[in-house]
């Protein structure tokens, strides 16, 4: 009871104390740079352009991948959804030059958005490319057939036109283009990216803030609007289905650990309280800093958070439109005592609840650290959503 009494206190000071982590409504236009990489050199432009667009801080900018990779450089690249796309104020694509084309995971990738083009969610949306070659052979090509999928969808393209070229070394082949960045990725006289290439990647991503800022509130469909057409209609879609879409799985019910319910819902308000449990056991057990990566972490936070909504499901009966809005979220991290990035991990659980909700999904929110969770479990969440 003694142990009860203090952890309620902490919440109580986390929820009212100026120490409270509450995640507030992003202020700045938010883009996303969306990426594949096989050798890395699209990582290079990436970050480069990622460094043009947050320079003068007025716009933030988030490097996701289409695909996971194990190489050392890119393990903890975060992932992207489909369906997140229309929450950014801005994307910028990159890929390497596959004969004369984009590369087969980012054309996958793609492939996956016809939901987004049936519903204009990213039109008026700026975008821009840059790309890592390897000859350069195809280059031109591989440029066009990208800006033609994305004029499909009807987004702002913005082209680098010959931004930045007299201060390259003209000793040195190099590989941009009036469409955007690239490098000469199989030229190995020099380090690649070169010095001038990672400049015009920068300098693009500068002039990519640029636009982006002066658009947002100015487009026929803001941000807000964009999620509101894009969340799905009242129960046409079970919460699996939704899922699925997404690419993700609705786990098995959990079953509880004791003697307590999976959820209480008292009026309109369900209250649910996970685990990172996967397949029966706990999913990277230990203290993150310690045993657990960041990496692993944010699978855990993903998991827990897929327990989360299993239960939902089974609280709503599987129909994702009798959810009115997610209302709180809160994150119990089992770390050491000097970690500080339990926001940025929470934002795995945070971006699926928008991702699958929409509007709906934007919710408060608490993170918090523990000297330990039960099971040694990296993340405990807990979730309140009120429902019909």
């Amino acid at each position: 009871m003694k142990k009860l009494t203090q952890l309620a206190a902490i919440l109580l000071a986390a929820f009212s104390g100026p120490t409270a982590m509450a995640q507030v409504a992003h202020t700045k236009p938010q883009v996303l740079v969306l990426i594949y990489s096989d050798t890395g050199g699209t990582y290079a432009l990436a970050r480069e352009v990622a460094a043009g667009i947050t320079g003068d801080g007025s716009v933030d900018a988030t490097i996701k991948q289409v695909k996971g990779s194990p190489k050392s450089d890119l393990k903890d690249v975060p992932v992207a959804t489909v369906a997140e796309l229309a929450r950014y104020d801005g994307i910028a694509f990159g890929s390497p030059v596959y004969f004369g084309n984009i590369s087969t995971p980012m054309s996958e990738f793609l492939s996956q958005t016809g939901d987004l083009w049936s519903a204009h969610a990213l039109e008026g949306k700026p975008a821009t490319v840059f790309m890592s070659a390897g000859s350069g052979a195809g280059k031109e090509l591989a440029f066009q057939s990208f800006w033609g999928s994305l004029a499909v969808h009807g987004m702002l393209l913005m082209p680098n036109g010959i931004r930045g070229v007299e201060g390259l070394d003209k000793t040195v082949p190099q590989g941009n283009s009036v469409l955007g960045a690239s490098t000469l990725a199989s030229l190995k006289n020099v380090e690649r990216p070169t010095l001038g290439e990672r400049q015009i990647a920068r300098d693009q991503g500068r002039a990519f803030a640029r636009v982006v800022s002066a658009l947002r509130g100015a487009l026929p469909a803001s941000s807000s609007e964009v999620a509101a057409v894009t969340e799905v209609p009242k129960a046409a879609i079970t919460i699996r289905e939704a899922l699925a879409r997404m690419g993700l799985a609705l786990p098995p019910l959990p079953k509880p650990a004791g003697n307590y319910s999976p959820f209480v819902r008292t009026g309109n308000l369900v209250f649910i309280n996970q685990y990172a449990l996967k397949d029966g056991k706990i999913l990277h057990p230990g203290k993150i800093g310690v045993d657990v990566t960041d990496a692993q972490a944010k699978e855990s936070v993903q998991a827990t958070m897929l327990n989360v909504l299993s239960v939902l499901n089974e609280a709503v009966g599987g129909d994702l439109g009798r959810v009115k809005q997610a209302v709180q979220l809160t994150g119990v991290f089992n770390t050491i005592d000097t970690y500080a990035d339990h926001a940025r991990l929470m934002n795995t659980a945070s971006d699926l609840a928008a991702d699958l909700l929409g509007e709906r999904g934007h919710h408060a929110r608490m993170t918090l650290g523990a000297n330990s969770v039960p099971g040694q479990s990296p993340v405990e969440i807990q979730a309140i959503f009120e429902v019909e």
